[in-house]
């Protein structure tokens, strides 16, 4: 349905529609729902500028899609208007700083400890949309999570929900560990309206990257962040890099860990509860995984996507951040002879990484 019937327009009260839909998607669970009109225009500049700074690395996804997140309706004919909802993740989980202060212990980011968002926010849009259905009628519609070109932080900035922080991701005045998801529409809701900053002069982000990717306020280079190194990256990592991840196997949080906002966060959503021990588990555990039980342990995590071999990848790297324990030297030796390449590299990197933290042990003190 590209245009909504003139005479449907005019009988139906938009406004009392948009509260209604809010209200809807609280009972879903969504923490909130904002509305939009569909243009980024604001935003379209700045990602551009980064494409052409090549910061997005290997993901040419970023630029082949680019003419799609500056124009929604080009992404789904006769869209007009986005519905923005935001849906709360903060895992009951071990605490995430003592699992980073312990080397042995394999540091996952609190967000893909338990369900794979990407099914959970789009279903429950889904049943968002249905009750719009139920309620006027067929629409035009599509939802999004973090699965097409999508200005996600931009819509939600427009629509009031978040303001797009120093780290670059979303944030409210109750922290940044919420998921965001779209829906396009054609309805002619009226807006809300955007949403200013609330960072202020912090910069406890910028000073807290391990590998100092937020190379400015509101500007990453996703190819010293270490969620790309372990998720988006194929191959091998940079050597200078793998020093600076520690135990982070899967994605990184320090720049929210630090985040003044984040003291203000709830637990989110059960979906999203820790499972398989992942939220403390060891590294020499989990590098012992055989591919079928990656495979089936980690069934409907967003970890799956990456893989056997760059999963065993990262974590011969945290590993050859480790203290050189017995377990630890054992683990790596046990995959020297993987069939991958780049496996076999980053256990010899590791194993060499802790053999000189064991001749630096025995050296004389003068």
């Amino acid at each position: 349905m590209q245009d909504r019937d003139s005479a449907e327009n005019a009988t139906t009260d938009w406004g009392a529609l948009k509260a209604r839909i809010k209200a809807w998607g609280q009972e879903l669970g969504f923490a909130e729902i904002g509305v939009a009109r569909a243009d980024p225009s604001e935003a379209v500049p700045g990602l551009l500028r980064w494409l052409e700074q090549g910061r997005h690395g290997v993901m040419d996804y970023m630029a082949k899609h680019a003419p799609l997140r500056a124009d929604p309706a080009a992404l789904h004919p006769g869209t007009t208007t986005i519905i923005t909802a935001r849906l709360p993740y903060w895992p009951a989980a071990h605490d995430a700083g003592s699992i980073l202060a312990d080397s042995s212990l394999a540091y996952v980011s609190r967000y893909a400890l338990g369900r794979d968002y990407h099914k959970t926010i789009r279903n429950r849009l889904q049943k968002l949309a249905e009750r719009i259905r139920d309620e006027i009628g067929d629409f035009n519609h599509r939802a999004f999570s973090d699965s097409a070109p999508v200005m996600e932080v931009e819509f939600a900035r427009l629509a009031g929900t978040a303001w797009r922080g120093k780290h670059t991701l979303s944030l409210t005045r109750g922290g940044s560990y919420h998921f965001l998801g779209e829906l396009y529409t054609d309805l002619p809701l009226p807006p809300d309206t955007p949403i200013e900053e609330h960072c202020g002069t912090c910069r406890a982000c910028i000073d807290a990257c391990p590998t100092q990717a937020i190379v400015a306020p509101y500007e990453v280079d996703a190819r010293r962040c270490i969620s790309y190194l372990t998720i988006e990256l194929d191959g091998p990592i940079p050597e200078n890099l793998r020093p600076m991840m520690g135990n982070r196997i899967y994605g990184c949080d320090d720049c929210q860990l630090c985040c003044p906002w984040n003291r203000f966060a709830t637990h989110g959503d059960r979906d999203f509860a820790p499972r398989h021990g992942l939220d403390a588990a060891t590294l020499a555990e989990l590098f012992a995984w055989t591919e079928s039980e990656f495979d089936q342990r980690l069934q409907g995590s967003p970890i799956r996507r990456i893989g056997h071999e760059r999963w065993l990848r990262n974590i011969a790297v945290a590993l050859g951040n480790a203290i050189a324990t017995a377990q630890v030297v054992a683990a790596l030796h046990n995959r020297t002879d993987h069939p991958s390449a780049v496996v076999r590299e980053h256990v010899s990197w590791a194993l060499a990484e802790l053999e000189k933290k064991s001749l630096q042990s025995t050296e004389p003190q003068l």
